[in-house]
C-alpha cells in the first residue's frame, strides 16, 4: 500500500484529502505544521508527498528544496498544491516539486497525477 504524507496549514483540506485517498487506496498521514515537516518525513517514510505552497508558517517551495537536496529523500515524488493559480509557473528546477495541481483541484486530476508520479516511483 502507498503511503501518502498531505501537508496543508488549512485543517478542512487536510480532512478531504485523508478522506479521498484513504478511499483511493493509500495509508495517508496529515501534518499541518510545515516546521515539523522533516520530522514526518523521517517518521513515516511516505512514497509521495502533497505540499501546500503557502504555509501558515513557512512556504512549502523552502520545504520541498530541503527534501530534494538530502541523498535519502530526493527520490521521493513532491506534488505541490496551490490556489495561487500562476505558483506552478514558479516552481522548477531539480530542486523543485515533480508536478503541480491547482486548488480548487478536481479529485480525478489529482488522483490521476498521485498515480502518475507513485507509477513512475514504482518503475
Amino acid at each position: 500500500m502507498w503511503r501518502i504524507l498531505a501537508v496543508d496549514d488549512d485543517n478542512d483540506i487536510l480532512d478531504i484529502l485523508q478522506f479521498i485517498l484513504e478511499d483511493s487506496g493509500y495509508k495517508v498521514d496529515t501534518l499541518s505544521d510545515g516546521n515539523k515537516f522533516m520530522d514526518a518525513v523521517n517518521e513515516n517514510n511516505p512514497d509521495l508527498i502533497l505540499l501546500d505552497v503557502m504555509l501558515g508558517n513557512c512556504d512549502g517551495r523552502d520545504l520541498c528544496k530541503q527534501l530534494k537536496k538530502l541523498e535519502q529523500t530526493h527520490n521521493i515524488p513532491v506534488v505541490m498544491i496551490s490556489a495561487s493559480h500562476n505558483s506552478g509557473n514558479t516552481i522548477n528546477g531539480e530542486d523543485g516539486p515533480d508536478e503541480f495541481v491547482a486548488k480548487p483541484f478536481d479529485i480525478n486530476d489529482l488522483l490521476g497525477t498521485i498515480e502518475k508520479q507513485l507509477s513512475l516511483r514504482a518503475a
